[in-house]
């Protein structure tokens, strides 16, 4: 199957590594599964915590359980290191669940791309931490975060 092109395409520049951090960031602040879901190849494969996933159809399902979840859900990444068609990023967002207790998931991410610019593999690995509605930063509408909002390390994180 031809896939279409999502630039930036590797071989990634710093610039081109920034922008394809900040897009994912973006898409999945949107909270939209079928979204999110085509910046992955058809078979791209997976390891979020310890849940082992492969081809889109699989990300659709399981983004849609997560956020049904993860109520309130604002994330923010930033780029750790990069090289021809790889990228690592650290990245932690802000959820409560249907209870109203309040946390903040801190992770890696690994991800590997195809040349079409799509990503092939994606491995997470990622701790959640209880805290109170106070000690939250994510405090931005829903949707992207506003581009003059404060990344993970002006906010301390």
């Amino acid at each position: 199957m031809n896939e279409p092109l999502r630039p930036p395409l590797p071989p990634f520049t710093f610039e081109d590594a920034v922008l394809k951090v900040r897009r994912a960031e973006d898409a999945w602040n949107t909270k939209d599964p079928a979204l999110v879901s085509l910046a992955y190849t058809e078979d791209s494969r997976w390891r979020n915590r310890s849940v082992f996933l492969s081809g889109r159809g699989e990300i659709v399902t399981f983004l849609e359980n997560k956020w049904l979840r993860e109520l309130d859900y604002r994330l923010i990444k930033e780029i750790w290191t990069f090289s021809d068609d790889r990228i690592a990023v650290r990245f932690a967002y802000e959820w409560r669940d249907r209870e109203g207790n309040w946390f903040r998931s801190y992770g890696n991410e690994n991800w590997q791309f195809a040349k079409n610019g799509l990503m092939k593999i994606r491995y997470a690995s990622i701790n959640d931490i209880p805290i109170t509605e106070a000690e939250r930063k994510f405090n931005w509408s829903p949707g992207a975060r506003p581009m003059d909002y404060p990344g993970l390390s002006a906010l301390g994180l």
